[in-house]
């Protein structure tokens, strides 16, 4: 490990190992949205705020794409799974069994 701060970005990737005068001065420029410190005082990391042109940070729900189940808290505490309705009615049924019918291979 590097002797120095570590400095993460918004996002929380490591950007570089930094000396405490470079940390001073960075916190002088107004660039630093926090420093973490150990209990006995030392600083542990150092991260910086987001940047005008970086955008917003990519989120899980991004990559995973529309959620059809999720858990539903029950009234005597349990937690089970619900399916989430792809449609009203039977909108969604022809669609469906056309899919079907596509991948039914004859015998």
């Amino acid at each position: 490990m590097p002797n120095g701060i570590p400095l993460y970005t918004a996002e929380g990737e490591l950007s570089d190992w930094i000396s405490e005068q470079r940390l001073a001065r960075l916190q002088a420029a107004g660039l630093i949205a926090r420093v973490v410190r150990h209990r006995k005082g030392h600083i542990n990391r150092a991260i910086l705020f987001r940047r005008p042109n970086e955008g917003r940070a990519a989120e899980l729900k991004d990559y995973l794409g529309t959620r059809y189940s999720f858990r539903e808290h029950l009234d005597n505490g349990y937690l089970c799974w619900r399916l989430r309705r792809l449609g009203r009615g039977d909108e969604l049924r022809p669609i469906f069994l056309a899919v079907v019918a596509e991948c039914m291979v004859a015998p």
